[in-house]
């Protein structure tokens, strides 16, 4: 049995020729140092059989090694890339990831932000529910980013789904449809009051009609309970707040015998799964998963005293078989 014990933070920074502070951001901050450095750094750790001690580092550091996410609807497949990407800075930032569902609760969501504050270095929160005193407020004591969500005073990353809307939009006059609707998300999601603001004003600009449904929350069984609105309002084309919703809209439109897109053009948002659907779905698309990578970088900087200025990652609406001409 080997019971050499581990190497000590001292011993490597001897080694290495280095300071202690040096090799502690080599695996706590690595981005703060030169690659070469790092490299040599967790050469010697790994020759010497060194492991990180995460408390150790709290106490002479004063960070925890950790951040947290919170995000707004955990079985929303949106985060699912968000997480990958941040979990991606995380792994080479030698960082833990704590995770928190707001299930589309504000309060659930400050309550999350709060007891994660106190065990990890900084917070990001996706699609927030709060409001903007309440986050505000948050922030003054936690260092956080915000995924889609703009509050002056908090780093945030935007993804501009308003310009993919108003591709949309183009899109669907371009074949002949006059009268269109707009599944909205929920009423307190930024994002939504976005896209519902751009369906509209590229309405207005091409001089077309646009009837505005009613939902709480982007599902699959909201997208089914839709359908017979939709029907109703004799819309020729309908815009999903999400992927999810555009989902259960054609599933409702299918069940009912309605035939996409013969008799109606459906367009989802997030392109996550709408190349799996039937028929494959026309939407607006992001590329997710450097949405998280950019939030934890922009965490990262945060943590380190740095005020970066917001990112906004463009979109684009990927034409598939759910849309066509007007009949």
């Amino acid at each position: 049995m080997n019971s050499r014990k581990s190497a000590t933070i001292r011993e490597i920074a001897a080694a290495a020729g280095v300071s202690t502070s040096t090799v502690s951001r080599a695996f706590s901050r690595p981005h703060m140092l030169s690659p070469e450095t790092v490299a040599e750094v967790q050469r010697i750790a790994a020759e010497l059989a060194y492991v990180p001690n995460r408390s150790a580092r709290a106490l002479s550091t004063g960070l925890h090694g950790t951040i947290a996410l919170v995000v707004s609807d955990i079985a929303n497949p949106f985060f699912a890339p968000l997480i990958r990407g941040i979990e991606q800075r995380c792994d080479e930032a030698d960082d833990l990831l704590l995770l928190g569902d707001a299930d589309e609760s504000a309060a659930k969501e400050l309550t999350l932000v709060a007891k994660l504050a106190h065990q990890a270095d900084g917070v990001i929160v996706a699609g927030p529910r709060a409001g903007d005193l309440e986050l505000l407020a948050m922030a003054a004591h936690t260092p956080m980013v915000l995924v889609n969500r703009a509050i002056d005073g908090i780093a945030q990353v935007l993804v501009d789904t308003a310009r993919g809307m108003r591709q949309a939009v183009d899109h669907l006059v371009t074949h002949g449809h006059t009268l269109i609707a707009y599944a909205p998300g929920p009423a307190d999601s930024w994002s939504n009051s976005l896209r519902r603001a751009a369906v509209l004003e590229a309405a207005l600009a091409t001089g077309i009609d646009v009837v505005m449904l009613d939902n709480e929350r982007p599902t699959h069984e909201a997208g089914l309970a839709l359908t017979s609105r939709i029907v109703e309002s004799r819309a020729t084309a309908v815009i999903a707040f999400d992927d999810v919703l555009g989902q259960g809209i054609l599933a409702g439109l299918g069940t009912a015998g309605i035939a996409v897109p013969d008799k109606i053009s459906v367009i989802g948002c997030d392109d996550i799964v709408a190349a799996r659907t039937f028929p494959a779905l026309t939407a607006i698309s992001a590329d997710l998963e450097s949405v998280g990578q950019q939030a934890a970088d922009i965490l990262f900087a945060v943590i380190r005293g740095e005020h970066p200025d917001p990112i906004q990652v463009p979109t684009h609406l990927v034409m598939r078989d759910s849309t066509g001409p007007s009949r």
